[in-house]
């Protein structure tokens, strides 16, 4: 319907959103086979998580190690974020190395089915686990939106091996099957499994997941990146819309721009002056 002609009587009126030539567009998970993609929501229902083997060649994890290498300095300011592990955030203000992790296809597809259209990035950081470095709290990354649980996922995360994961350097512990309990915590009898995976591997899994990063108590660092992606009516963990310059969103790619927040959840949620955001990265004057 064209909604400046026509009526609103009920909010289902407005679902067309206010877009108009900046129209939604399929993601680049559509170049995925169904198939697979049905293979892994089905480990993502049945546990949590699944696992991708060797999307990154050698040459692209070292690339990522040499950029991000000069950013990592300080350690974390509490346990959480680990005082023997080193973050670095707002990835995308600082370089375009790790774009096709955030983007990836596999990512894509499974974001598509898996949240609602125009999902947004919540979050892009590095994480280096330095030797030393004890076992991070168990948590699960949707819980700090207040929602009870059990429920759907509202956010879903990758974490990207730049480091081979080994039991022992740190690698991400998680909890199958955990994305389905309700209020409880996990426990001492509840089974917990290190992600052991290649140098460039990805894990992916649902907000709704039990998991934290393991203790690194071999001689080496675990480098990472990790990607977190949230429904498009939720508040992001990084406010991008202030990191990130205009400059740099025009020349991301479209799948990047949208996660973002240059795009609408309809009706006019992420509207700019009543308008659509991409028109603040047209070149015209004025607008």
């Amino acid at each position: 319907m064209n909604i400046e002609d026509d009526a609103v009587t009920t909010l289902e009126d407005l679902k067309g959103d206010l877009a108009q030539r900046f129209k939604w567009t399929p993601s680049g998970g559509g170049s995925i086979e169904g198939a697979i993609v049905d293979a892994d929501m089905a480990a993502l229902d049945r546990d949590g998580y699944v696992i991708w083997e060797n999307l990154l060649g050698d040459e692209q994890c070292q690339q990522i190690r040499e950029i991000v290498r000069p950013w990592l300095g300080h350690t974390g300011r509490n346990t959480f974020e680990g005082r023997h592990t080193q973050r670095i955030y707002s990835v995308l203000s600082r370089t375009r190395v790790c774009d096709r992790l955030v983007d990836h296809p596999r990512v894509l597809a499974v974001l598509d089915r898996l949240l609602m259209p125009n999902y947004l990035l919540s979050a892009l950081q590095a994480i280096n686990i330095l030797p030393g470095e004890t076992a991070q709290l168990a948590h699960h990354d949707d819980g700090f939106y207040p929602v009870p649980r059990p429920r759907a996922p509202l956010a879903a995360a990758t974490i990207w091996a730049i480091d081979d994961f080994t039991a022992n350097n740190g690698a991400t512990v998680v909890i199958p099957g955990s994305q389905r309990w309700g209020k409880r915590r996990p426990g001492p009898d509840d089974r917990a499994l290190p992600v052991v995976m290649p140098a460039g591997s990805c894990v992916f899994f649902v907000g709704t997941l039990w998991h934290g990063g393991g203790a690194n108590t071999s001689s080496g660092e675990r480098l990472a990146v990790t990607a977190q992606y949230c429904e498009p009516w939720l508040r992001p963990m990084e406010a991008f819309s202030l990191s990130v310059s205009r400059e740099i969103a025009r020349t991301v790619s479209e799948d990047i721009r949208r996660m973002l927040g240059y795009s609408i959840h309809p009706p006019f949620v992420g509207a700019v002056d009543g308008l659509h955001p991409l028109r603040l990265l047209e070149t015209e004057p004025n607008l």
